[in-house]
This record gives C-alpha cells, sequence and structure tokens, in this order.
C-alpha cells in the first residue's frame, strides 16, 4: 500500500455516495490502519466568526466553515499552514497540516500563516480508501498549497481536473447529468 497523505482525492465522474459527488479532499494520514481526508470544496452556510468565533485569531469571521466530510461534523478541525511545522498534529504536505487541539486552545501560541475551518472530516477504514483508489473511484493529483486554501473552493473540482490536463480536461467539463448534453 502507497500513502495517498498529502494526496487529493478528485472524485471521479462514477463516484455516486452524495457525500463526495464532485468533491475534492485532501488526505491528512493514510496508514493501514485506514485514512483521514478533508473535502476542500464543500462551503457550509456557517461563517467562522458565528459557529466558531473563539477561531477568529487564525481566520476571517466572514470566512465558510467547509464541510470537512460525513464523519463527526459537530467536531472542527482546523487545516492551517505552520510557520514550524513540528506545532501540527499532523503534517498532510509541506507545512500544511491541522492544528493539534493544544493549539486551539492557546491560539496566540499557534503559529500559524493561514488556516481553513472544517466541520467534520472524511474517513476510512482499514483497506478501504485503497479499494475504492483501485476500482477507480479517485483520481489523484500531489496537492498545493493553494488547493487547501483556494479562495474560490465552489470551483476546486474543475480547477484540479483542468491542471491534471489530458482526459481530465473533458471530465472537468462534464454536465452534471451527461445525459442532458
Amino acid at each position: 500500500m502507497d500513502s495517498a497523505r498529502g494526496q487529493l482525492l478528485i472524485a471521479g465522474p462514477t463516484l455516486q455516495d452524495p457525500n463526495f459527488w464532485r468533491t475534492v479532499v485532501l488526505v491528512v494520514e493514510h496508514t493501514a490502519d485506514g485514512a483521514l481526508g478533508l473535502v476542500l470544496n464543500r462551503p457550509s452556510q456557517s461563517k467562522v466568526g458565528k459557529a466558531v468565533p473563539q477561531l477568529v485569531a487564525l481566520t476571517d469571521p466572514e470566512d465558510d466553515v467547509l464541510i470537512g466530510g460525513p464523519v463527526n461534523r459537530s467536531a472542527v478541525i482546523v487545516l492551517a499552514d505552520f510557520e514550524d511545522p513540528e506545532a501540527a498534529a499532523l503534517i498532510a504536505f509541506g507545512s500544511v497540516g491541522v492544528l493539534s487541539s493544544d493549539a486551539a486552545s492557546d491560539l496566540a501560541d499557534a503559529h500559524v500563516r493561514q488556516a481553513r475551518v472544517f466541520a467534520g472530516h472524511s474517513g476510512w477504514g482499514p483497506g478501504q480508501l485503497d479499494g475504492e483508489l483501485e476500482r477507480g473511484d479517485w483520481f489523484l493529483e500531489p496537492a498545493q498549497h493553494d488547493d487547501a486554501f483556494t479562495e474560490a473552493p465552489e470551483h476546486l473540482w474543475q480547477t484540479v481536473l483542468e491542471r491534471k490536463g489530458g482526459s481530465y480536461t473533458l471530465v472537468a467539463r462534464m454536465p452534471d447529468d451527461p445525459s442532458l448534453n
């Protein structure tokens, strides 16, 4: 098993699960025990300033809280670009990782350059993500800083597929329902 940590999972057109339809998921952890990721392109109707005001020191109060996935949506996870990656609970890639609960309680010592707030996460049991990758449910692409902190999350699925190029560009331009084409 090759770890997909630091990769983007881009939902393929055959992935019909409504939780993941046309999503881009940043894989934060992937081991033999399972995987954890955050959906990067599902803004909620909630703003950080209203939903989790204690985190406005890290992000704009008008930023959307993103829906990180269907697992434990009442839990808050902060994805951040760290000045010192050692301060992260988990590093996904480069200096981008998850803020520890200790750092979240003392934001003055968090040492983050940028942050994004998520409600819930995506999770896979042992071997589950590997099976989905083998089936072709997901396309893989190395994550870039701008993917994690995009100003236009609603366009990320198309943007990343177009960046991959080739036949992925065609997938990016598919209508929601190809039978209506």
